[in-house]
């Protein structure tokens, strides 16, 4: 009778430490407390919102599997060093750089570079052959109901401080008082069509009179971007941005598709919420 008491408690325990963390577990894979406030910190959502992406790369995973879709290392570091070039920076500026903006690891970087190519392949094969390109019609019906969405500031006026020393360059951010011959400025004004779209999405993010992070230079030292003025919003025009809007209209139409396909995949997949998350 001990005995088998003992052996009760025994696999009770054990099956407690299986599930101590775990929140949800989709089709025998676990996703844990811990995978979802990473996935909140990295996607800027709600816990809700972040268990929702989290259950879809489970599903996704499932599916890859199964079509036996692969991505070798040598198309991550190819996809990492285009991202690194479009900002004119070396692959090991890049790392840091990802590192200083949201804090993921190169290691965590590749990972999720690997994820995105292996996503985008089970996308061309559930949605590609499925999706027709808009008519002149399409686009100029989107574009009118969108325009905000393509306006953009002409310019930023910048000051741009730069330093081999990163705490000196901080600590500058940190109190623009603080002089350090290690810090140089220079004002800058920069056209927004003539700087890259990753600087331009981090100018557009950073307030009047506040610093950028401090981010990797290229030049093996470190630059933040203090905002000293923004030229007012401007509209392109319909030829201006009619690939963006192509892009826009065909990726709503992938992700339409494989939105149901995946929700369908949802409803009768084996998933088993163990913790509610809030």
């Amino acid at each position: 009778m001990f005995r088998t008491l003992l052996l009760l408690l025994l696999t009770t325990f054990l099956s407690a430490a299986v599930y101590d963390g775990v929140a949800i577990v989709v089709k025998d894979k676990a996703i844990t407390l811990l995978d979802i406030k990473k996935e909140m910190k990295l996607s800027r959502v709600d816990a809700k919102k972040a268990a929702d992406i989290l259950i879809r790369q489970k599903l996704e995973k499932v599916e890859i599997d199964e079509r036996k879709i692969k991505v070798n290392s040598s198309e991550v570091y190819d996809d990492i060093k285009k991202m690194a070039g479009r900002n004119n920076m070396s692959i090991s500026d890049f790392y840091d750089a990802v590192r200083e903006s949201n804090g993921m690891s190169s290691t965590e970087l590749k990972a999720k570079t690997k994820q995105k190519l292996l996503s985008q392949r089970l996308y061309q094969a559930i949605a590609y052959s499925s999706i027709s390109e808009p008519s002149d019609a399409d686009i100029e019906e989107y574009y009118n109901m969108h325009k905000d969405n393509y306006k953009h500031p002409a310019s930023f006026t910048v000051i741009i401080y730069d330093s081999k020393d990163r705490n000196a360059l901080q600590t500058k951010v940190d109190n623009p008082m603080f002089y350090s011959p290690k810090v140089a400025m220079n004002e800058q004004k920069l056209p927004y069509a003539r700087i890259s779209p990753e600087l331009a999405s981090l100018l557009e993010r950073t307030a009047l009179n506040h610093f950028t992070n401090v981010i990797p230079n290229g030049k093996g030292g470190f630059m933040s971007f203090y905002m000293k003025e923004i030229e007012s919003a401007k509209e392109g025009g319909l030829e201006s941005v009619r690939n963006q809007i192509i892009n826009s209209i065909m990726g709503e139409k992938r992700e339409q598709i494989l939105g149901d396909y995946f929700a369908r995949l949802r409803h009768n997949a084996d998933i088993n919420v163990i913790r509610e998350v809030k």
